[in-house]
């Protein structure tokens, strides 16, 4: 299983030569990873990762859906049940299941990212299979129980200068203000992701409003009070390191109404009964307010449309939400997105970084918005396509309109906290991929390749994420 040195890179031998080159510029740069989902009580306690299962199959829903797809059971794999119910408690019997099913990934980046967990941090290099699942569960559990491998310790092995989690706007940041109190080094900061109180049709939405409401002390069954205890919140956030919001909604809509037309809506939405498209418009409309929200605290606003969460009614039922069943779905922005941008599209201050599962947007849409207006970002390849393919389509379809700079570098987006070198090693061979062929087709200098590598690898996520 030994990991090739030139995996990803071009099969021309002038280019491959070129991306040989470029890599070894970027290759061992420190890791920013400005969103993703790892858990801060990984760091507040710094405790032992329990074992292999609990690390690489349960958490993971790049690897369950999979499974589940062929015919393997949650409940088999240990993830739990929203009822409580019975689902399988022996890490080394779900470890077995994983192995069995093993030969299911060839081709998939979640291979590469496993392989290359399992070489760099506990120097396996055997394929994992039924006749190893044992004897490779055990090298893994052994070297889990060692300090070199509790959370603080792998973040300073990977070379993490900055790593963000995602918080709901109801989370009090223990576990961040732990890590703070705690004097370690490690940057952990806190993302603000307000779903919960932001979109009607979120399972409690009113329930949570009220406790936005009794948490910051401010009237949220009015509009003003209900826009004060957001600011409230997002400063609470920010004074414990946040850079970023993160809005995980279904479409790209935006509004821009008068406050009338809004408190009217918000009246909707809290006290009446609102239809979908009233439930769209008031998250519309909560994007432009939270993008004034960040003229004013600084606070980069990500915008994540475009995913049919929760497709499976059956897996959402008896496994809650995050279980592998979101679907990618086709996304007007420049319709959608024209009321935020007439709003706030000119405020070079201002930094939106917008994310897309729909490939047929890059290049009709996102890289001629991102062209125009200073406001605007474009998030790598996201969820679905962080993978060479995705990648270099990414690259393809955006940089002849967009360029590099109106990017972002590369977001690892991922609940795998091994995984987050393997992400990032994957973007940094495939940019520097990329790059070979255009300086290998006359179009850029080696040294414009060279210096553009390290800015997708490090430098523009550290200017647009303000870390």
């Amino acid at each position: 299983m030994a990991l090739h040195p030139d995996r990803l890179f071009p099969a021309d031998e002038t280019q491959r030569g070129i991306a040989r080159r470029l890599y070894a510029a970027v290759r061992d740069l420190p890791i920013v990873s400005p969103h993703g989902h790892t858990d801060p009580a990984w760091y507040a306690l710094n405790e032992a990762f329990p074992d292999p299962a609990a690390l690489f199959v349960k958490p993971d829903h790049y690897v369950f859906r999979m499974l589940y797809s062929q015919g393997v059971a949650l409940e088999q794999l240990g993830v739990p049940r929203a009822d409580g119910g019975p689902v399988e408690t022996d890490p080394r019997a779900i470890w077995r299941r994983f192995a069995a099913h093993w030969h299911l990934f060839r081709g998939t980046p979640t291979k590469m990212w496993f392989e290359h967990a399992l070489e760099d941090i506990f120097g396996v290099t055997e394929v994992l299979a039924p006749g190893n699942a044992d004897r490779l569960y055990d090298v893994i559990a052994g070297a889990l129980a060692t300090p070199a491998l509790r959370p603080r310790a792998l973040y300073e092995r990977f070379r993490i200068k900055a790593i963000s989690t995602t918080d709901g706007a109801l989370d009090d940041l223990a576990h961040h203000d732990t890590i703070r109190a705690s004097g370690w080094a490690g940057r952990v900061l806190p993302c603000y992701r307000p779903d919960a109180v932001v979109d009607p049709e979120f399972d409690g939405f009113r329930a949570n409003v009220a406790a936005l409401g009794a948490l910051t002390g401010e009237d949220t069954s009015s509009w003003s009070g209900y826009l004060a205890a957001h600011r409230k919140r997002r400063a609470h956030f920010i004074a414990r390191g946040a850079t970023a919001s993160d809005h995980g909604h279904a479409t790209a809509r935006t509004m821009n109404l008068s406050r009338a037309e809004a408190e009217a809506l918000f009246a909707t939405v809290t006290t009446g009964t609102p239809t979908p498209a009233e439930c769209d418009a008031f998250r519309g409309q909560m994007i432009t307010e939270f993008a004034r929200m960040s003229l004013d605290d600084g606070l980069v606003l990500q915008l994540h449309p475009g995913s049919f969460r929760n497709h499976s009614d059956m897996l959402f039922r008896r496994f809650g939400r995050d279980k592998g069943a979101d679907i990618p779905t086709p996304t007007d922005y420049v319709r959608a997105l024209k009321p935020l941008l007439d709003a706030v599209g000119h405020e070079a201050g201002l930094t939106i970084i917008l994310f897309t599962l729909d490939e047929t947007a890059y290049s009709r849409e996102l890289a001629p918005l991102a062209g125009v207006y200073p406001a605007l970002k474009l998030g790598p390849a996201w969820w679905f396509f962080d993978a060479p393919e995705g990648m270099r389509r990414f690259r393809e379809l955006t940089t002849e309109t967009a360029g590099f700079a109106n990017t972002v570098g590369f977001n690892d987006d991922t609940r795998a906290y091994l995984s987050i070198p393997a992400r990032h090693d994957m973007a940094r061979r495939c940019d520097c991929a990329f790059l070979s062929r255009l300086v290998a087709e006359h179009r850029l200098s080696e040294d414009d390749a060279h210096d553009i590598a390290i800015d997708l690898a490090i430098r523009l996520a550290e200017k647009a994420y303000r870390l």
